[in-house]
């Protein structure tokens, strides 16, 4: 994992802030001189896919770099092949994972990846990095052929965690939920991450960037992890 580079973002928004705006900086630092961003807009479900690639080339205009949706191409992996880096957008992580299927795109953003082009996702776009979809949030309105997903990282990812039970509601927790992940897997970590955080990966480094703690679900324990902390003992 040397030459892998990930940002994995909780959210696309921190509280009441602007369309990316909390993430910009950590966009611009893991994006270093590259100026060209590939985006994958196939989570975007009631917005179309031109849409969607204007909202994120909106939010990142002054940092200077130019958006292309893979959507607009031909080929989409030759697309991935020839890319910078690449951006993967949040919305519904079972029809974006459904799509990556559809367009044969697994294999080919793995490789680039581990050849050390940078990738960045948010929300469902970080949810498809892990191991496979199961500690989604989402609801399946598509059946993708797998649950496994690209697995640029060797656990489970959670986003826009939070603990908050609406007073009346009576459906279970987000942690209750991936309680009972550990039941039925007792060994995969999940590492949930709640929004205006990122779980940032460079040079066989990963750490929880950002303001806010985030967790470790893992063989029926929950434990708090603070900002900065090194979580590299999970690529092993």
């Amino acid at each position: 994992m040397t030459n892998t580079h990930l940002l994995l973002l909780s959210s696309s928004r921190a509280k009441q802030t602007d369309y990316l705006a909390h993430a910009k900086e950590m966009i611009k630092t893991h994006l270093g001189d590259i100026k060209e961003l590939l985006f994958v807009p196939y989570a975007g479900i009631t917005i179309n896919y031109d849409e969607y690639t204007d909202m994120v080339q909106t939010a990142l205009a002054d940092l200077d770099i130019k958006v292309t949706g893979i959507h607009s191409y031909d080929d989409a992996k030759a697309a991935v092949a020839s890319a910078q880096a690449i951006a993967v957008g949040g919305g519904n992580t079972f029809h974006l994972l459904h799509q990556l299927y559809q367009n044969d795109l697994l294999e080919v953003i793995r490789e680039k990846v581990a050849g050390g082009m940078p990738y960045i996702g948010w929300s469902a776009g970080s949810n498809v990095a892990g191991l496979s979809i199961r500690t989604t949030n989402d609801m399946p309105i598509i059946e993708p052929p797998s649950f496994n997903a690209l697995n640029l990282v060797g656990f489970q990812l959670n986003p826009h965690f939070t603990d908050y039970n609406p007073p009346g509601h009576n459906g279970e927790t987000r942690s209750q939920r991936l309680a009972e992940f550990m039941v039925v897997d007792k060994q995969t970590p999940i590492v949930a991450i709640v929004e205006g955080t990122a779980l940032k990966l460079s040079r066989n480094k990963l750490s929880l960037i950002g303001p806010e703690a985030g967790f470790i679900f893992q063989g029926g324990e929950k434990t708090e992890i603070a900002p900065e902390t090194d979580l590299s003992h999970l690529l092993s």
